[in-house]
């Protein structure tokens, strides 16, 4: 007789520890609904460095961070070094130009020495900001990075490399002053040199007067739909979060999180969340120069192969990305999985089929499946709001509001827009009055325009349910409303591999388009020889639209109506342009952006003839 193989769902997981789901629900007169999480928010430090003073005295050895050396080694900053080294830091800091009305701006990526930097700041109540490498880097006419710089008033600027920086700084930053670690430009001071700076009481006496109120970064949003704005996040807004999720996953706490960990400390996920947590609960983090890219990836499996995570923090792009390393490489897999308790997604939402085979590749590695967790938050919460906890799970599932928190679920149409009110959102926008005013409602509530469901309206413990925005949504010309995050999802399911993201076209028009943003690994497997051929001319191959005939005729024939009928599509030939707002760091893409950037693309595909290029679903 055959014996029986379990299958995925009646595998075990790997236990891990997490809140109980318990959700108080109120309903007001209006339809309005209230949700609290039944457990309380514990006592925690609010001053940011509160928690190195304490790892240091408690585990000085333990190792704080670590990052790759010139020589390829990893160089490894303790507790104990790191609260040295940041006193000295915050002496100069007091000592130079800096202050609450003149932050200082970081401009280049993740190091040790940019943390330094940032604790040291935050140490004394000066505010900082880390800004997005991207404005210097990849954007040639400085628009965003120049907006920041006058918005910031900086009193000093930190960038790594002063080479890579120089013209950047000679466009936006002549005349402030500089520190480098280095390459250092004329005139830029050198990281190492201020190290030594004698200490006095008055590190101390700044420190002291530091409160929940006091800023401590200015996190500048994407600027997805305009110039970024600059999100105020004070010592009590982010110590508050690190409780919040702390708490949610206790086995995070006394050194429980040992990170690999990539995501930009400009952005919260990266900044606030994962060094955050790190911070918070005395672990340890590796940090990875590598990026969720074909290229960028190969230095992450390099790092990887040195150090086993016991969480994985990443974006769906880059589980895509490690998945094909995974399978292949056994050694790689069998130390990735080897402590792991725990994989989490955030910034997009990860689709099935990634989902599935991480389960399997878990299932075939350990026996077990791991807890594939996300969350839902945005940089003006800190950024935890919500997580999804269950362990058979699924994309796009909230299941309880972080302690301390009030979720407002206010009706809108058919949908809920989520508002949320507790001490980790912020007071407001830096130096932007008519945008904080408009961020909140008459009970304070920050607004998100997302739009939440319940999964069972009579039970608020079955969780909600991630439900696009409630102004992405539009009306054909017929009046029938699209659920664009739906159909973009649904379109890069049925893509399968071959369409990286979709842009919904048709309000007020009598048909659906979408513009396909094309991935050049999935397209080069449909073509013979394609490894050979540029993008642009990929996607024209006969190979390549016969996919897109086929996917727009199956949409067709399955769909429901006009509403779920992509009718006309075409592949972008165009790069995304940070510069336009079209794509953020993480890869995420704007669709009011792109429909107003690329009108002509939306022309072609409304065009009363089909042009070349322009597909048309046959059904």
């Amino acid at each position: 007789m055959e014996q029986h193989r379990p299958t995925a769902l009646e595998t075990p997981f790997v236990p891990v520890t997490t809140i109980p789901i318990a959700i108080e629900k109120k309903v007001d007169g209006e339809g309005t609904v209230y949700l609290r999480c039944k457990e309380a928010l514990e006592p925690h430090p609010i001053k940011m460095t509160d928690r190195l003073r304490y790892w240091a005295e408690k585990t000085p050895k333990t190792v704080f961070l670590a990052q790759r050396g010139k020589d390829g080694t990893w160089e490894k900053l303790t507790y104990a070094e790191a609260w040295e080294k940041v006193q000295h830091l915050a002496q100069y800091i007091l000592q130079g130009n800096a202050s609450v009305e003149r932050p200082i701006a970081i401009l280049s990526g993740n190091s040790i020495e940019h943390a330094l930097l940032s604790m040291a700041a935050m140490h004394v109540g000066i505010p900082y900001a880390p800004i997005s490498p991207a404005y210097a880097l990849k954007s040639t006419s400085y628009e965003k990075l120049s907006h920041c710089i006058k918005k910031l008033t900086p009193g000093l600027v930190f960038v790594q490399d002063g080479a890579i920086f120089e013209k950047a700084i000679q466009a936006v930053a002549p005349d402030i002053p500089l520190l480098t670690v280095k390459n250092a430009l004329p005139g830029a001071t050198s990281f190492e040199a201020i190290l030594d700076t004698p200490v006095s009481k008055d590190v101390e006496a700044a420190n002291k007067k530091i409160g929940k109120d006091t800023i401590a970064k200015i996190l500048f949003t994407s600027g997805s739909t305009g110039l970024p704005k600059g999100v105020i996040n004070t010592h009590g807004n982010i110590t508050t979060n690190w409780q919040q999720i702390t708490q949610i996953f206790p086995f995070f706490k006394n050194g429980g999180l040992q990170l690999m960990d990539w995501l930009p400390w400009n952005h919260t996920f990266g900044g606030n969340h994962n060094f955050g947590l790190i911070l918070h609960n005395g672990g340890t983090l590796y940090i990875d120069e590598g990026n969720p890219t074909p290229q960028g990836v190969k230095q992450t499996i390099k790092n990887l192969k040195d150090f086993a995570p016991t969480v994985y923090f990443n974006v769906p792009k880059g589980f895509e990305e490690l998945l094909p390393h995974l399978q292949e490489d056994t050694e790689l897999r069998e130390l990735f999985f080897s402590r792991l308790k725990m994989l989490f997604y955030g910034g997009a939402s990860m689709e099935q089929h990634v989902w599935d085979r991480l389960d399997e590749l878990a299932l075939m590695t350990i026996g077990k499946k791991i807890l594939i967790s996300s969350g839902y938050g945005m940089t003006e919460a800190s950024p935890s709001v919500m997580f999804n906890i269950r362990y058979q799970s699924m994309s796009g599932a909230l299941d309880v509001p972080v302690p301390g928190l009030d979720l407002k679920l206010v009706p809108h149409g058919d949908k809920y827009e989520a508002r949320f009110k507790g001490g980790n959102l912020t007071p407001g926008y830096w130096r932007n009055q008519e945008a904080t005013n408009a961020a909140f409602d008459e009970e304070g509530f920050y607004k998100t325009g997302d739009a939440l469901k319940f999964v069972d309206d009579a039970d608020a413990n079955a969780g909600l349910l991630f439900n696009g925005r409630i102004t992405e949504n539009f009306k054909l010309s017929t009046g029938t409303w699209v659920n664009v995050g739906i159909l973009r999802s649904h379109l890069i399911t049925m893509g399968q591999g071959v369409i990286k993201d979709a842009v919904i076209t048709g309000h007020g028009k009598d048909y659906l388009g979408a513009i396909l943003i094309p991935d050049f690994h999935g397209c080069k497997k449909l073509v013979k020889n394609g490894e050979e051929l540029p993008l642009e001319k990929l996607i024209c191959c006969k190979e390549v639209e016969l996919f897109l005939q086929q996917l727009l005729d199956t949409m067709g024939k399955n769909s429901t109506g006009s509403s779920t009928k992509i009718k006309r599509a075409l592949f972008a030939d165009f790069e995304l342009s940070t510069d336009k707002g079209e794509v953020t760091d993480k890869g995420s893409i704007n669709q009011a952006s792109i429909l107003t950037h690329r009108k002509v693309y939306v022309e072609k595909i409304y065009s009363e003839t089909l042009l070349p290029g322009v597909l048309e679903a046959q059904h």
